[in-house]
């Protein structure tokens, strides 16, 4: 299983406790652990995390740099916790605009837990779908199939190893919305949005999605049985 999941409401929950917005995004690292435990304890395969749009270079350069130092530290602090734990991480996404230090850092972070098996924890970063199906729209040859050219844009995305097509979309904050995430992959996944702000979603959040899932009849353009 495939889950997805757009973190969206570190500002809003900063504000409305006085905070500035880079306390937000703190706490919001603080359920992507609470989220990575609950979905490897869940027997998840792949969990796919909208951390920072290619959009989200317009915010205030005080905080992309709060964003990019808590990306970094992360991946200092957790590696090692994903690697005993047989997380495997892939960070996808643009590079060529990070900073040389963190793409070091993203590196050792992925080839340290290379061996991992038990789950994928992808974090999408300077991610743009409509970038990648661009960049394998332009890489592609005359008559391209679909696996070939979703492997193009796993290639333009820095994808370690291919991945299923989500299942299951989440979306926190509120919002109802794509907001250029995933949207090849997410053709078919199951759409689920929760007014909880990112920061306080937590593994009862978590469960909630996976129950309103579990309640839903996936047809794929077809019937379930019932309907004959």
């Amino acid at each position: 299983m495939h889950i997805a999941i757009i973190m969206d409401g570190n500002g809003r929950w900063a504000a409305r406790r006085g905070l500035p917005r880079t306390a937000g995004h703190v706490q919001g690292a603080k359920a992507v652990n609470v989220t990575v435990e609950a979905a490897a304890r869940s027997g998840i395969e792949i969990l796919t995390l909208y951390a920072f749009s290619a959009d989200n270079w317009k915010r205030p350069p005080a905080e992309v740099n709060a964003l990019m130092d808590l990306l970094g530290r992360y991946l200092f602090t957790e590696t090692r916790r994903c690697v005993e734990r047989s997380i495997r991480i892939n960070v996808i996404g643009r590079r060529d605009r990070l900073s040389a230090s963190l793409v070091r850092a993203i590196e050792q972070s992925e080839r340290s837990s290379a061996a991992g098996e038990a789950m994928l924890l992808r974090i999408a970063v300077d991610y743009s779908s409509r970038h990648g199906i661009v960049q394998a729209a332009g890489r592609a040859r005359d008559g391209v199939g679909m696996e070939e050219f979703a492997r193009l844009m796993q290639q333009a995305n820095h994808c370690v190893t291919p991945a299923a097509e989500v299942d299951l979309l989440i979306r926190t904050g509120s919002e109802q919305r794509l907001s250029d995430f995933m949207l090849w992959e997410c053709a078919y996944a199951e759409l689920y949005f929760s007014d909880c702000l990112w920061p306080d979603f937590d593994e009862r959040q978590f469960s909630l999605a996976l129950g309103a899932y579990a309640a839903r009849h996936r047809r794929f353009g077809g019937l379930i049985a019932q309907e004959g």
